[in-house]
């Protein structure tokens, strides 16, 4: 019972449904991104890798905000508190931005996977790697 209370209580529903958002975030930024520059004459993997870039980006950015008033209620602002954490939310979010990146090239442009496959196996990755980073070092208590 204390197992499950544990897994199933505000901060860890909460954060499921803000990566879910944060998830759609992320999609939505990539098939408009993608799908422009392709209609653009580039490449399906450079769109992908570009596409990447800007969404993450803006997925982070909502991340940060809904994870930090939301998830984890943290209302300090004070400017010390908030460049140190902002910081480390970023720091942790550009490791994973940067393996994100390594796996679309390396699904898109070396095995040639179709570039959403790869964005759906690179979210996997993303979502358990921000959560042990949000969770251990970043918004710990």
């Amino acid at each position: 019972m204390d197992l499950i209370k544990k897994i199933f209580n505000y901060e860890t529903i909460s954060y499921v449904v803000v990566g879910v958002l944060t998830t759609a975030v992320d999609y939505a930024v990539f098939a408009l991104v993608n799908e422009t520059l392709k209609k653009g004459g580039i490449a399906s993997s450079d769109a992908a890798m570009a596409a990447t870039a800007v969404s993450w980006f803006a997925a982070v950015l909502f991340a940060y905000i809904a994870n930090k008033l939301v998830v984890f209620r943290n209302f300090d602002f004070g400017p010390a508190h908030l460049l140190k954490e902002a910081a480390a939310f970023f720091s942790a979010r550009i490791i994973s931005g940067i393996i994100s990146l390594l796996l679309m090239w390396l699904m898109t442009g070396v095995l040639h996977l179709n570039e959403y496959i790869a964005k759906v196996l690179t979210s996997v990755f993303n979502l358990v790697f921000n959560y042990a980073a949000s969770k251990v070092f970043i918004f710990r208590h």
